[in-house]
C-alpha cells in the first residue's frame, strides 16, 4: 500500500449522497466518496453492484438523479457545465479499446488533442510519441490495432487517455478481457501511473492489483458502499458478512 497525505485541502473527487437510476432500477443508493490528489483508489464488487456507474457518473457520461459530483472544485451536474473542459481533466478507459481500426496508434494517441483541442500537430505527434515510448509501444506507431494484441490495444488507449493531459484516470475493468500475460504489460503501465502520483480510480476484479496499488478501498454491492478502509483492512481483515462472502470467492 503507498503513502498519501490526506492534509492537501479539498479532496480532487467528491461524490456526496449520489443516486442513480434507469428507469425503476436504482442502481446507486447514497454513494459518498472522495479521492485526494495523487490518491489511488479501487472499487471491488461484484457485477451489477454499481462499480462501472460510478466512474461513468464522475466522467458525466452518465447525469445522476440526485446528489453532488465535484471534480477540482466543479460540479459535473452542473447544467452550465464545459463538457469538454471536464473530459479534459477525466480520462477514462475501459475494458473495450475503442480505438479506431483505421488509424495508426500514433494517429488514435494524437486524434482528440488535434481534432477536439486544435493543438499544434507537431507538438502533439511530439508528446504521442514520448507517452506510446511511456506504455512500452515504441516502434508500434505506424501499427494498426488488428496487428496488436489486447494488452498493447488497450496500453495505446491509455496513451490515448494521457494525451489529453488529465488530472484524474477512471480505469472500468480494463484487464477484463486480457490474458494473463498481456494483462500484466496493462498493470505495470497502471501501476506505474500511481507511482508517479496521478490520481486514479479502478474498478477492477484484480484483488492482488487492488492491495498492492490502492491507497483506499471501496467494497460495494446493490448500489452502496458496503464498507471501505485500507487495502490490508478491507481484503484481509473485512468487518461485514457481505464483504468477507464476496472475498471467499475472489480470493
Amino acid at each position: 500500500m503507498r503513502s498519501v497525505t490526506h492534509a492537501l485541502g479539498a479532496p480532487i473527487v467528491l461524490l456526496k449522497h449520489v443516486c442513480k437510476r434507469f428507469g425503476d432500477v436504482e442502481v446507486l443508493k447514497d454513494i459518498s466518496l472522495e479521492v485526494a490528489k495523487g490518491e489511488t483508489i479501487c472499487i471491488i464488487g461484484p457485477s451489477g453492484s454499481g462499480k462501472s456507474t460510478i466512474l461513468r457518473c464522475i466522467n458525466g457520461l452518465v447525469p445522476v438523479t440526485s446528489g453532488s459530483i465535484k471534480v477540482d472544485g466543479v460540479e459535473v451536474n452542473d447544467p452550465k457545465l464545459d463538457t469538454l473542459a471536464l473530459r479534459r481533466k477525466v480520462g477514462i478507459v475501459f475494458q473495450q479499446y475503442n480505438l479506431f481500426p483505421h488509424k495508426t496508434a500514433l494517429q488514435n494517441v494524437m486524434m482528440a488533442p488535434v481534432t477536439v483541442l486544435k493543438q499544434d500537430k507537431a507538438e502533439v505527434e511530439a508528446r504521442a510519441l514520448k507517452l506510446l515510448d511511456k506504455v512500452r509501444l515504441a516502434g508500434k506507431e505506424s501499427s494498426y490495432p488488428g496487428e496488436l494484441s489486447g494488452g498493447q490495444q488497450q496500453r495505446v488507449a491509455i496513451a490515448r487517455s494521457l494525451a489529453m493531459n488529465p488530472l484524474l484516470m477512471l480505469f472500468d475493468e480494463v484487464t477484463a478481457a486480457l490474458d494473463p500475460e498481456t494483462k500484466k504489460e496493462v498493470l505495470v503501465t497502471i501501476r506505474e501511473l500511481a507511482a508517479e502520483g496521478m490520481t486514479c480510480i479502478l474498478v477492477t476484479h484484480e484483488m492482488s492489483f487492488a492491495r498492492e496499488v490502492a491507497d483506499h478501498v471501496y467494497f460495494t454491492d446493490a448500489g452502496v458502499i458496503v464498507e471501505h478502509g485500507a487495502p490490508d483492512e478491507i481484503l484481509q481483515h473485512p468487518k461485514e458478512p457481505r464483504t468477507r462472502a464476496f472475498l471467499e470467492q475472489v480470493l
